[in-house]
C-alpha cells in the first residue's frame, strides 16, 4: 500500500514539475525567436525571474522522492541515464547561472553569451526530458542486475525522438501563452503580439506531435495494457484531447489565462496518461519485463515509506502555499518600472 502511495506522489511531483517549469522552458527555448531587442529581452527573463527557481524544486523533490522511497530505481536510472542526465544537469546550470549574470555588465557582447546560455539551457532540457520518459515509457535495455545494455544514441531512437519533440513544442507553446498574459503592459505590445501568433502556430504542431505520439504509444509500448484492464481510466487520454483543443479555443477567444490553463491541463493529463499506464513499473526492461525496476523490488523499507510520508504531508502543502503566494504577487504584467527596478533581470 504505501509502495503504491509513494509511486502515486512520484508521479504527481513529476507532473508539477512539467506543468511549472514547462512554460519557463519553452520561453527560454523561444526568446531568440521572440525578442527583436534588448528591452524585449529584459521582458522575457522579468516573466520568468520571480517563478523558475521555485519551479525547479519540484524537479529537485521528484529527484529525492526517486532516491529516498524507490532506491534501487534511482540506483539503476542514473547509472542507465547517466549521460543524458549529465547533460541535463549541465544546461540547467546554464540556464540559471544565465538568470543572475546577464546584468551583471553592460556589454552587449556579454549578454549575447547569456541569451545563448538560457537558450540551450532550456532547448536541451525540453527535449531531453522528453526523450527520458517515452524510452522509459517503451522500456530500456537493462538485465535483471540492472546492467544498462546501451549508449546514449541508443535513448535517441524514433519512439525518443517524437517524445521529445512533443515535450518541446508542448512547452513552447505553454511558454507561449505565459509570455502574451505577461507582457503588453505599457512596453512590449509588440513582443505580446509575437507572442499569440507564435502560439497560435506551434498548437498545430503540437496537435500533429500529440496524434502521432499517441498511436505511436500504442505499437512502441505496452501502456495501454493498463487502460485496457480498466477502461475507466481512458478518462485521462479523452482530458487530455479536450484539453488541448480547449487551448485553440480559448486562444480564439482571447482568453489567454484560460488557454493557458487549458495548457497546464494538457501537460498534467499526458504525463499522467503515461505513468499510470507504467504502473506498478518505475523503468520497465525492453530485455526481460523480469529485470523491469518496479515499486516492489525496489522500494525502501516500509518503516522509510511512513516516515517519508508524514514529512511529506507537511512540508509540501507549505511549498504549495508559498508558490501560490509567489504566482498571486507577480501575476501582473510586466511594466516600464518592473525593468527599471534595482533587482530587475
Amino acid at each position: 500500500m504505501l509502495e503504491s502511495i509513494w509511486f502515486v506522489l512520484w508521479g504527481v511531483l513529476w507532473i508539477i514539475y512539467f506543468v511549472l517549469d514547462g512554460f519557463d522552458l519553452g520561453l527560454g527555448a523561444l526568446m531568440p525567436a521572440l525578442a527583436k531587442n534588448d528591452q524585449e529581452k529584459r521582458i522575457i527573463y522579468n516573466s520568468m525571474g520571480p517563478f523558475w527557481d521555485g519551479n525547479e524544486v519540484w524537479l529537485i523533490t521528484a529527484g529525492g522522492v526517486t532516491f529516498a522511497a524507490f532506491p534501487g530505481t534511482y540506483a539503476v536510472m542514473f547509472s542507465s541515464l547517466y549521460s543524458a542526465l549529465m547533460l541535463l544537469l549541465f544546461a540547467l546550470i546554464l540556464r540559471g547561472v544565465s538568470f543572475e549574470l546577464r546584468g551583471k555588465v553592460d556589454s552587449p557582447a556579454w549578454k549575447s553569451i547569456w541569451d545563448i546560455c538560457l537558450f540551450v539551457g532550456s532547448f536541451a532540457p525540453a527535449l531531453l526530458l522528453g526523450v527520458a520518459f517515452a524510452n522509459i515509457f517503451a522500456g530500456i535495455p537493462i538485465d535483471k542486475d540492472g546492467v544498462y545494455h546501451g549508449t546514449l544514441f541508443t535513448l535517441l531512437n524514433p519512439y525518443g525522438l517524437a517524445g521529445g519533440l512533443l515535450f518541446l513544442v508542448m512547452f513552447c507553446v505553454h511558454g507561449a501563452l505565459w509570455l502574451v498574459i505577461k507582457s503588453g503592459g505599457d512596453i512590449g505590445q509588440d513582443l505580446n503580439q509575437r507572442a499569440q501568433a507564435m502560439a497560435a502556430k506551434l498548437w498545430y504542431a503540437e496537435l500533429v506531435l500529440a496524434v502521432v505520439f499517441l498511436i505511436a504509444t500504442w505499437f512502441a509500448t505496452d501502456l495501454y495494457n493498463n487502460y485496457l484492464a480498466m477502461p475507466l481510466m481512458f478518462v485521462v487520454p479523452l482530458l487530455a484531447v479536450a484539453s488541448l483543443l480547449g487551448i485553440r479555443f480559448m486562444m480564439a477567444k482571447g482568453a489567454w489565462v484560460k488557454a493557458w490553463v487549458s495548457s497546464a491541463v494538457f501537460i498534467a493529463s499526458a504525463a499522467l496518461f503515461g505513468v499510470l499506464g507504467l504502473y506498478p513499473r518505475l523503468l520497465p526492461s525492453s530485455l526481460d519485463p523480469a529485470a523491469s525496476m518496479t515499486i516492489s523490488n525496489s522500494a525502501s523499507s516500509p518503516l522509510t515509506l511512513k516516515i517519508m510520508l508524514g514529512v511529506a504531508l507537511v512540508m509540501v502543502p507549505v511549498v504549495i502555499i508559498y508558490q501560490a503566494w509567489v504566482y498571486k504577487h507577480f501575476s501582473h504584467k510586466i511594466h516600464a518600472e518592473d525593468l527599471a527596478y534595482e533587482e530587475a533581470y
